[in-house]
């Protein structure tokens, strides 16, 4: 069976399914193929800055979200082999501006609100893609289930093992030669932490705690195998990455040592972290080629040290939606196919333009920051103990302090 539509979008995650919803909101239509048979909100929790705030309140549903979150109101950080503190900044709006936000929350709780803002049968689940094929003016989408689906615009949102960053021949993301376990705590009544972001670095780890609401944190350890005794086989074992976490935890506080000691072992998960080399990400043709294009961890997998993946591609959907329609709706033009895929064309490229530049610091910056938190090395110790974890701290508020702009421009 083959059927046509406009635009494609492959992934229902938040990437997907906030560029389907950018478009909706410009009044153009798309569908998203999802492999599952559900809705995915596997996936615990995500630190959003003000950039991911100011992208969702152009999609119409940042107040939405953050009812259901709570606002840090500090940063700290401390030693992770002394325990003593390093560097503490505050994050209310005093001196940032106005709409200045910075909030941990449920990964669930985006997928589902993103979904139920999207016109009914949007998303088409159990539709794994197979291959793509170039035909002419259109790409065929071929699924699993038979189906092929002829599109003019293909839009890549499938995360860091996309087949549509595949078909496009991007170099697959490389090792980062780091690793993270994260991991979820609810509690049955008010847990009683304060809502600030607290971060221990050093020894070869980073270690931090961020409360999601008033029974609920999440917290993260990524470490460098190679300055830690690290076994690779604890990656299938909920019990040994639960000891191991705790034997890099010595020196947290006693109540930050609680919460991993009452993580559940079905709220942990391990997984070695991999980035996209920024220089791929400056060649037009790694982001769009043949109006297809990339979204979120399809195109620029990152180090999380600066908290920026999922804010990022909350960026991408919204600048990507705002391309298209632009180009979409140009006035007194003619809309036959050849002509609007030429000026569809010319709106991706203005999507590629408008983030390359952004991607690439951001890339660069996280696995900056990443190597000054966490190094085991005598003098970047030393540095950070006096002034880098202050530092590191400022770069990562700062690179959240980015707008994407509105969704009309």
């Amino acid at each position: 069976m083959e059927i046509n539509e406009d635009i494609v979008i492959v992934g229902a995650g938040i990437g997907g399914l906030a560029t389907s919803l950018g478009l909706h909101r410009l009044g153009v239509r798309s569908i998203v193929l999802e492999s599952s048979d559900s809705l995915r909100t596997s996936g615990f929790a995500l630190a959003l800055w003000t950039n991911a705030w100011r992208a969702l309140d152009a999609l119409g549903v940042g107040d939405s979200l953050r009812q259901r979150s709570l606002h840090f109101t500090r940063f700290q950080a401390f030693s992770a082999n002394s325990g003593l503190p390093t560097a503490e900044i505050s994050l209310e709006a005093d001196n940032k501006p106005i709409d200045y936000d910075s909030r941990c929350i449920k990964r669930q709780e985006i997928v589902e609100t993103l979904e139920k803002e999207l016109p009914q049968g949007t998303i088409k689940y159990s539709c794994r893609v197979i291959s793509i094929q170039q035909s002419g003016l259109y790409k065929l989408v071929h699924l699993a289930n038979k189906t092929i689906i002829r599109t003019k615009v293909l839009i890549g949102c499938d995360g860091v093992n996309s087949m549509v960053a595949k078909w496009m021949g991007l170099p697959k993301p490389i090792d980062a030669n780091r690793s993270a376990i994260r991991g979820y705590v609810e509690y049955p009544k008010a847990h009683g932490f304060e809502p600030k972001f607290c971060a221990y670095f050093g020894g070869g780890v980073r270690i931090g705690f961020l409360p999601c609401d008033h029974k609920s944190l999440y917290w993260f350890c990524t470490f460098t195998p190679s300055d830690v005794d690290y076994d690779e086989k604890i990656e299938g074992s909920p019990t040994k990455m639960k000891q191991f976490v705790l034997s890099l935890a010595n020196n947290v506080s006693k109540e930050a040592y609680n919460i991993l000691e009452r993580t559940s072992l079905d709220s942990l998960y391990c997984a070695k972290l991999k980035l996209r080399t920024p220089w791929n990400i400056l060649i037009k043709e790694n982001i769009v080629k043949n109006n297809t294009c990339l979204v979120g961890d399809a195109l620029h997998p990152m180090t999380p040290d600066i908290g920026q993946g999922g804010c990022s591609t909350l960026e991408d959907s919204v600048v990507l939606a705002r391309c298209i329609s632009m180009a979409i709706f140009a006035k007194n033009l003619e809309n036959d196919d050849v002509q609007l895929c030429k000026r569809i064309e010319v709106g991706l490229e203005k999507y590629a333009k408008e983030r390359k530049w952004r991607i690439f610091n951001l890339i660069t910056t996280s696995y900056l920051v990443g190597l000054a938190q966490e190094s085991n090395g005598k003098v970047i110790s030393y540095l950070r103990e006096k002034f880098l974890a202050q530092f590191t701290i400022e770069t990562m508020l700062k690179m959240g302090d980015f707008d994407c702009g509105k969704l009309l421009s």
